[in-house]
């Protein structure tokens, strides 16, 4: 019997990576390739080929070499992170990440295969910029025989590796560092940018820390799905692992305005992950919280933090710019100011604040017209008052406005969550348009399922058009991510609803009298309270609400609603316009 003969040999593997790439590609495509071209053809071939390393390929910004002697892997590394900064060349400037194994290698042609690769690309972004991260095997066989210092770095466990693999890292001097990290530019439209710091392992347990850093790699992720805010590469963000920092420093380093920063303890079998976010240029704290956990279902835990960190920080982001726009004028107030000033207005259903809110909205759009979230702002806006029966003055058809408004948003807006979700639940509940609303709604969820507001018109969505099983999860949902957060009184709202249409009017009662606590001045919860008391013969109760609704909302009737509202599935609204007509609201 006989086998194919396969080649198989020891070898040290150094595998390289550009820090940044992917930031850089999209700040200035051109110069970044060009930058990478000469550094390649100056640097990186030059060193490699002199300490005699053997190019395996390249791929994209990722480089793989193998050397025969591991004491010339580890002097190639030093000599390229060495050089860097020392080249005469146009920025962007190149700083790389390296990471090295010695390892068993299988060669298939001009490819090599094995886990002493797989383990060398694995330690690569456990380096900081500029600098490089050594298997343990690597470190015992260059003792006495290469000149630079390396630290501990403890036992991680990598990706698809079956056991713990204990590094070493070589830390570049610190000017090198600062220089590989490019500080986020928000642009003309002064969107504010967010940076998350590794979390702290404070329980001393090296398993923890390989935990907490996969809850970073997963909120980097999520978070980044959001348009309202850029955030920066945890490439960037994460050469401050293992360091005592200040985190005005950080920010000002960084280039961002907000910071989220946290912990890990482990205690016997339970895990506490403390999370905060913090405004850079003060320090203030803006919002922190904890979650608890057990280590035997670590990796659902991972998921649940993750999911209620990023539902929570857009909302507080958003508020913090609000107050930020109010408490700090600049003297030239640009379209984003405008959308800022906007925001204060679009929770709030009241005719006069609608009113403000599209003059301000309508500046920024006269600024920047093909901006999609100002649009998107705007439709919001029209569909209240579309939905609740108001006239925009000076303004002949504001249905056309809105579906012109639409259009250019969804063009210009292509896989924003927040953009598909509001003309989505416009088309639904204004414009009737059910089924291509009902669509956009279900895209929106699948650009970001973690998007508050979003989650919210999936709700709706369903509510109006699809499953009243389905509304519900969506409005739990919300209501579990951020129940104090701006919109919480549309989930309540929604779950009241929902509770009216199956007749259950005492939990329709309880949920709106919980909604109008988040938001005193929302019509839709107004109708709740009235028709909830007056189903349940409460009709003091009942027209008292009117009376409150009729205060801000003057002269609106049954009919006017009953044309505002979504009528696919008509029995989803009768119950409410019915107790709305027992209370005493005019017909017509």
């Amino acid at each position: 019997m006989s086998h194919d003969h396969v080649d198989r040999r020891l070898a040290a593997i150094l595998a390289a990576d550009v820090v940044g790439y992917s930031r850089m590609m999209a700040t200035d495509e051109t110069a970044t390739l060009a930058a990478l071209k000469l550094h390649r053809q100056c640097v990186f071939d030059p060193t490699v080929a002199s300490h005699n390393g053997r190019l395996v390929k390249l791929m994209g910004d990722g480089s793989l070499v193998r050397f025969d002697s591991v004491v010339d892997a580890v002097n190639c590394a030093l000599a390229l992170q060495n050089r860097a900064g020392n080249v005469d060349a146009p920025p962007p400037e190149i700083v790389l990440r390296i990471g090295i194994n010695l390892g068993d290698v299988t060669f298939d042609g001009g490819d090599i295969y094995g886990d002493g690769v797989n383990v060398a690309a694995r330690l690569e972004p456990l380096a900081e910029p500029g600098g490089i991260c050594i298997a343990a095997i690597v470190k015992e066989s260059i003792v006495g025989r290469v000149n630079a210092l390396f630290e501990d770095g403890g036992g991680v466990r990598l990706k698809n590796i079956d056991r713990p693999i204990h590094i070493w890292k070589w830390r570049p001097p610190r000017s090198t560092a600062a220089k590989s990290v490019v500080p986020l530019k928000t642009g003309d439209s002064m969107r504010p940018s967010l940076a998350v710091l590794p979390f702290q392992n404070i329980s001393g347990d090296v398993d923890q820390e390989y935990f907490a850093d996969g809850v970073i790699e997963d909120i980097i992720t999520a978070l980044s799905r959001f348009r309202s805010f850029a955030v920066i590469a945890r490439n960037s963000s994460f050469i401050y692992k293992g360091q005592a920092i200040e985190i005005r420093q950080v920010a000002q380093e960084l280039g961002v305005r907000y910071v989220l920063e946290g912990s890990i303890r482990r205690a016997g079998s339970r895990l506490r992950i403390t999370a905060q976010l913090v405004e850079g240029a003060t320090g203030a704290h803006l919002w922190a919280e904890h979650y608890d956990g057990s280590t035997e279902d670590v990796f659902d835990f991972q998921d649940r933090i993750t999911e209620c960190v990023v539902a929570i920080v857009e909302p507080q982001i958003k508020i913090a710019e609000i107050a930020l726009s109010r408490r700090e004028r600049p003297e030239s107030i640009e379209a984003y100011d405008f959308y800022l000033q906007t925001m204060l207005y679009f929770y709030s259903d009241t005719p006069e604040r609608n009113h403000d809110g599209l003059t301000l909205i309508n500046k920024a759009i006269a600024l920047e017209p093909n901006n999609a979230t100002y649009l998107a702002t705007a439709v919001g806006l029209l569909m209240q008052r579309g939905t609740l029966g108001w006239k925009l003055a000076g303004v002949e058809d504001q249905r056309a406005v809105c579906e012109n408004y639409i259009e250019r948003a969804l063009v210009h807006g292509h896989g924003d969550a927040t953009v598909a979700g509001i003309c989505g639940n416009t088309l639904i509940q204004y414009l009737k348009e059910y089924d291509r609303g009902f669509e956009l709604v279900r895209q929106a969820v699948a650009f970001n399922p973690n998007n508050l507001d979003v989650v919210n018109f999936a709700g709706v969505a369903n509510l109006h058009c699809g499953s009243l099983d389905e509304a519900v999860t969506y409005f739990l949902r919300a209501e579990r991510l951020s129940p104090n957060s701006l919109g919480a009184h549309w989930n309540l709202t929604g779950l009241a609803h929902v509770e009216m249409v199956r007749g259950n009017y005492e939990e329709a009662l309880a949920l709106a009298r919980k909604s109008m606590a988040a938001n005193a001045y929302y019509g839709p919860c107004f109708w709740m309270m009235i028709a909830a008391n007056a189903k349940l013969g409460r009709m003091e109760e009942a027209r008292q609400h009117l009376a409150g609704l009729l205060a801000f909302s003057p002269g609106v009737t049954v009919a006017r609603l009953r044309a505002g509202q979504p009528a696919k599935i008509p029995e989803r609204m009768e119950p409410i316009l019915d107790g709305l007509r027992l209370a005493g609201m005019p017909e017509e």
